[in-house]
């Protein structure tokens, strides 16, 4: 069963969102790859889409000597390989005069005085209030250094009613363990108020992910349901197709774990398995976020080994290529017992959860890239259609997919239609292309319109960071404490170690594939 392919007459509502006020938004690393591919063309779709406000600035801060037309032209590139829509040639021409650069290093006072007279210059010419946002798009050992420098040349000012305001954007890696995330909110909370720190995870801005609240609080038919009671188990699958490539260097010093666990599905599960907040208030939707949190059951010590699946991936073929494996891979130690695959069985112990296992796992050089929540109910008794034990009816599945073909399905047993009595699963699909007939924002679109708005609901607070980098750290010590020498194996292009495999298969359930 699928959705119908002619789009839905879509009626527009009014706005509910906080109006987007007029604002310069200042990207340290402005002349790196994540703001030439992901942030000014996020920027530019939004300005394609009549969302960014009439007045509006891009100031670009990095180490390489650049004008801002040589600027202009190098974000230009980055707009036509990477923007979601397609360059106008007329609407680039009304873009490309609000982009601007400054070179510095960020460890250099003198970059800060320079900045502040760039951005007062521009806000001039431009009619601007001196609203700014600082995106941190840079290793998280300098942020010391520009919060510093941001204090002392006067532009982390505090926030204040009728005032201009400075808002900062941190990308991830929050830390690499709970003592250094903390560090890293000591620097930022010294400079900035929390209510001025927006922590970003762009997996938070993705559509499905965004629609996973109104699946459970919109819908009468699933919340009822939500719970021990009638759900099974959840899997939470992020699958990457590549292996670690150009990020060796960076992947050696994070792993699965850091990389994907702590943040992206850490926060998949809170939305999965969160209460329902009374309100949209940021802080209201934060804190339910955080309740989660609070209730995982700690993975320390030898409950690793039982909880928790590490691999790496050996030499194999992927999309017909061959892969070497991970420690052959340029820039990784040949003895690395750095993870490029986690698996994990969490439980949240509250009354909601009882019992429920979450099954996370996420992994590089696996069949397909692609990212899903899956949520599995109990079976049906054993009477009327379901009397066979050798062959039991599958399970009710509903599946949001978050990349690719973005949507939400939902397996129910049929009829076949015939003179016998026979049964078969069919999934009633829904995708976001086929509904509603326009590609959607990319995350980064949504999460820049939200600071600019000051809605903090999709960022991670400071508690909400150190919660779950506890519950990682402890995991991580019980991994050092086993001191491995060599980690499981499995070939590029399948779906994991077989350790895995054995992990649901000793609870009698299996991974689905994707």
């Amino acid at each position: 069963m699928s959705s119908p392919t002619t789009p839905v007459d879509i009626k527009p509502l009014p706005e509910s969102v906080t109006p987007v006020e007029a604002c310069t938004l200042i990207i340290f690393g402005g002349s790196g790859d994540l703001a030439r591919r992901r942030l000014i063309p996020a920027v530019y779709n939004l300005l394609l889409d009549g969302l960014l406000p009439a007045k509006y600035a891009v100031i670009g801060l990095g180490r390489k000597p650049m004008s801002d037309e040589e600027f202009r032209n190098l974000v230009r590139e980055g707009v036509i390989t990477h923007s979601r829509q397609a360059l106008v040639q007329e609407t680039w021409h009304a873009f490309e005069p609000h982009l601007f650069y400054i070179q510095g290093e960020n460890d250099d006072p003198k970059t800060y005085s320079a900045l502040r007279a760039k951005a007062e210059q521009v806000e001039r010419s431009m009619q601007l209030p001196g609203n700014r946002i600082f995106y941190l798009s840079i290793p998280p050992s300098s942020f010391a250094s520009v919060c510093e420098g941001l204090a002392q040349a006067g532009l982390a000012t505090p926030p204040a009613p009728a005032s201009p305001y400075a808002r900062i954007i941190v990308e991830k890696p929050v830390g690499r363990d709970l003592a250094s995330a903390q560090q890293i909110n000591e620097v930022t909370g010294k400079v900035f108020d929390e209510s001025q720190i927006f922590r970003i995870d762009h997996y938070l801005g993705k559509e499905t992910v965004q629609n996973l609240m109104v699946v459970r609080f919109a819908n009468s038919i699933f919340e009822p349901i939500w719970n021990h009671k009638y759900i099974d188990h959840v899997q939470i699958t992020v699958s990457e197709a590549e292996g670690v490539g150009t990020r060796a260097s960076y992947y050696e010093e994070a792993g699965a774990l850091r990389d994907m666990i702590q943040n992206h599905l850490l926060q998949l599960l809170c939305l999965v398995a969160m209460e329902p907040p009374y309100s949209l208030d940021p802080n209201v939707v934060r804190n339910a976020k955080m309740e989660v949190l609070r209730c995982l059951r700690p993975i320390a010590g030898k409950d690793v080994e039982q909880y928790t699946v590490r691999a790496q991936y050996a030499e194999g073929i992927a999309h017909d290529e061959p892969v070497p494996g991970y420690r052959r891979d340029k820039g990784v130690n040949p003895n690395s017992t750095t993870e490029t695959y986690v698996a994990v069985k969490a439980f949240v112990e509250n009354w909601r959860w009882s019992g429920v296992p979450f099954y996370l796992r996420t992994g590089k050089a696996l069949p397909k890239r692609a990212s899903e929540i899956a949520v599995q109910f109990k079976d049906i008794p054993q009477i009327l259609f379901n009397t066979n034990p050798a062959h039991p009816q599958p399970a009710n599945v509903l599946t949001l997919r978050i990349q690719p073909d973005e949507g939400l399905s939902l397996r129910i047993i049929s009829r076949v239609p015939g003179t016998r009595a026979q049964t078969h699963p069919v999934e009633m699909d829904f995708q976001y292309s086929d509904v509603f007939g326009r590609p959607s924002p990319e995350a980064y679109e949504r999460l820049l319109l939200d600071v600019m708005a000051g809605d903090a609901s999709r960022f991670m607070r400071r508690d909400a960071v150190e919660a779950s980098w506890a519950w990682v750290t402890k995991i991580l010590d019980g991994w050092a404490q086993q001191n491995a020498r060599w980690l499981p194996e499995y070939p590029a292009g399948t779906w994991g170690p077989v350790e895995a495999e054995r992990m649901v298969q000793n609870d009698g359930r299996s991974w689905r594939v994707l």
